[in-house]
């Protein structure tokens, strides 16, 4: 991939994840739902669009296999398109970390197996695990129907009206402090003048009082102020929930991967989706749930066969529940599959050593059932390809602990497990070690802290394209942290503090630790021109700001953008609208149409490029046809209509390739017609060129 595609990687990353989200959400409405059809149809054509525009060949092919399946309507609609979504948020998943997006050719003959309405000529090597509604499974149910999620982040007037009373009563107690001052200063003087006098009893008298009704006074307003403090940040931690849907999903997608590598059947129950948690023990909580996941699949989840024998379905059904508990969130997740062998348990931690048979024999149930979570144990006695030998469980433990949390197990032999979380629903804030560095205050997420040592039990040294810190039985990336933020050296370092990134080790050098501090961070957008090394800020109780580094940014620069190249006209340049659905594709023409120097503004379909149009003047218009509402050969039919627009210039740039497609584009009033499949930078900025005069 060149440069240019690889910068909109990002980009294509987060639409891709939006777009299977949408899919994902569609699919227990199909194949009912002739709406629902066709939204998934324009999803999966958006997809292909984009992934042919990045040249990611084997996403597009996939996108365009489940588009024919959508089309045709196969009895197994439902599966094959899970199996489809599946696969693709699997592509999107390896782009993101740079590793090949491979093609899988048996998925790809299930679909055109079934989009042809033939029997597939060999069964995919595993089977296409389900996705299920939180209801018991009944006989022919009919198609559920979901309704379209309403977007979470919006702030209702009754919010807004909380915040602003709450800042008109903070201003109030703001003036009543100015005026406290002004009386402080009255009694200030009042007192030297009756230090001055012969006799200053009485005056000093009249100072005590007033000082004792001053102080009276300063404990209303600091009650005040500390009673609306408390019920902001109570606010503003509402405003950090959200629902846990794309993080159940996402476990959801994980577990029937694990079951297809496994040849195992399995059948995903989601309940509670809508159940909100703060976002950012969320984000910290996915790895734990993702072991506690890849240990029911691999652990707790038997074979087909082995399932039949013992008179159980051969799929397995996995549930994962969130609910709401006080002020707390209860997250579960439950299987159906061989349970644990406590007596087996309790011997096993006995032979390891972990504790005495006597100890072992007075555990109670639970008790028992929590040795799963001791450092090191296991009850296997051979490691598989996706669990360890005790790998995991530990951290799961520990990743609920650094929450705030607590983890329950229970556990019926031969029927199945059931994990169940406690969490706070939010967290009043991060834990972060202040530290000083080229004479800034600066804070480091604790959770990121290894350890601190004097500098002088390490030795650093430059090696080629880096410096290391070395210790006698070691050695650790370093990074000169005010070098980094672009202050110079470190004015007089003495300490050494290690911490971990992403299971990286990486050490950097500070003058001197000042404490820690439970703060609230903010981050910082992504356009604020801060190092990369600096992700938020805060406030510290004294009402100091403080910047709060990115632990993860500290082993990675970001590369320098490749400078747009000049306008290659003498004149002022045209002024183009460009319209597409896609982000990726938007960006992606945006920048080689700017890079030749034109003029770019944009608009994500065919009614709000009609409003633009409408109140701005452009000299081009280059559109996409597949968009929601006004699509592109509609979008061109009704400008065609205006007089105002008879002489715009119209480009069509669109995934149709077929030549009845091109001829409608052409009678609508298209000037021309591009396909992405072949298109090359040098022929949109001719035909914009050719058709603008420039």
């Amino acid at each position: 991939m060149d440069d240019e595609l690889s910068e909109l990687v990002p980009v294509f990353v987060g639409e891709a994840r939006e777009r299977l989200q949408r899919l994902v959400d569609l699919i227990p409405a199909l194949p009912g739902d002739a709406a629902a059809l066709a939204e998934a149809k324009r999803e999966l054509h958006t997809l292909k669009g984009a992934g042919r525009m990045m040249a990611i060949t084997a996403f597009a092919e996939l996108c365009h296999a489940a588009e024919e399946v959508v089309l045709a309507r196969p009895e197994r609609m439902r599966v094959l398109l899970t199996a489809a979504h599946d696969a693709l948020a699997a592509q999107v998943d390896a782009l993101e970390l740079g590793e090949p997006v491979e093609r899988d050719p048996n998925l790809l003959a299930a679909l055109e197996s079934a989009a042809a309405g033939a029997a597939p000529a060999s069964a995919p090597p595993a089977p296409l695990a389900t996705v299920a509604p939180a209801s018991p499974p009944a006989p022919a149910p009919a198609p559920e129907v979901l309704e379209p999620a309403v977007p979470q982040e919006r702030i209702d007037a009754g919010s807004l009206d909380a915040f602003a009373e709450r800042a008109v009563r903070v201003r109030a107690a703001a003036v009543s402090t100015g005026r406290l001052l002004g009386r402080l200063d009255e009694l200030a003087r009042l007192a030297e003048d009756g230090v001055r006098d012969p006799q200053p009893a009485q005056a000093l008298a009249v100072v005590a009082a007033s000082l004792r009704q001053a102080a009276a006074e300063a404990g209303t307003i600091e009650s005040r102020l500390a009673r609306a403090g408390e019920e902001q940040i109570e606010a503003v931690l509402s405003l950090q929930l959200a629902p846990l849907k794309p993080l159940l999903q996402s476990l959801a997608r994980y577990a029937r991967d694990l079951a297809r590598s496994l040849g195992r059947e399995l059948e995903v129950v989601l309940d509670g989706e809508e159940t909100r948690l703060d976002r950012r023990i969320a984000r910290e909580l996915e790895g734990a749930l993702r072991h506690l996941v890849a240990n029911a699949v691999d652990h707790g989840v038997e074979p087909p066969a082995e399932r039949e024998a013992v008179g159980k379905p051969r799929a397995a059904r996995l549930t994962l529940q969130a609910r709401a508990a006080g002020r707390g969130v209860e997250i579960a997740l439950g299987d159906d599959g061989r349970g644990i062998d406590r007596a087996r348990l309790v011997d096993r931690a006995v032979e390891a050593g972990f504790l005495p048979r006597a100890a072992a024999e007075a555990l109670s149930e639970a008790e028992a059932l929590h040795l799963v979570f001791l450092p090191g144990f296991s009850t296997r006695e051979q490691a598989s390809q996706l669990s360890g030998r005790g790998v995991g469980l530990d951290a799961v433990e520990a990743a609920v602990a650094r929450l705030g949390g607590e983890v329950r197990v229970a556990s019926s032999l031969g029927r199945g497990t059931r994990v169940l979380l406690d969490l706070p629903s939010a967290r009043r804030g991060e834990r972060v070690l202040l530290l000083r560095a080229a004479g800034l205050r600066l804070a480091v997420p604790a959770v990121a802290v290894r350890r601190v040592a004097p500098l002088a039990e390490a030795r650093i040294e430059e090696r080629p394209g880096h410096r290391v810190a070395i210790f006698p039985d070691r050695l650790v990336p370093f990074v000169a942290l005010a070098g980094a933020l672009g202050f110079g050296e470190e004015e007089s370092p003495e300490l050494l503090v290690e911490g971990a990134v992403a299971g990286r080790p990486v050490a950097f050098a500070v003058e001197r630790l000042e404490g820690e501090e439970e703060i609230l961070v903010r981050r910082l957008p992504r356009r604020a021109r801060v190092s990369p090394l600096v992700d938020g800020a805060a406030l510290l109780p004294s009402g100091e700001p403080v910047a709060v580094l990115a632990p993860a940014a500290l082993l990675a620069r970001e590369a320098p953008r490749r400078a747009p190249a000049p306008a290659p006209v003498a004149r002022e340049a045209p002024r183009l609208l460009l319209v597409d659905d896609s982000r990726v594709t938007r960006e992606m023409e945006r920048r080689i149409l700017e890079d030749a120097g034109f003029r770019v503004e944009v608009a994500a379909d065919g009614d709000e490029a009609m409003r633009r149009l409408a109140a701005e003047s452009f000299d081009c218009l280059v559109t996409d046809i597949e968009m929601p509402g006004l699509d592109g050969f509609q979008l061109t039919e009704e400008l065609r209509r205006a007089e105002r627009f008879a002489r715009l210039p119209i480009v069509v740039v669109s995934t149709r390739e077929r030549p009845e497609d091109r001829m409608r584009g052409l009678r609508a009033g298209a000037d021309a017609y591009l396909t992405k499949q072949s298109l090359v930078a040098s022929d949109l900025v001719e035909t914009v060129r050719r058709l603008t005069g420039v």
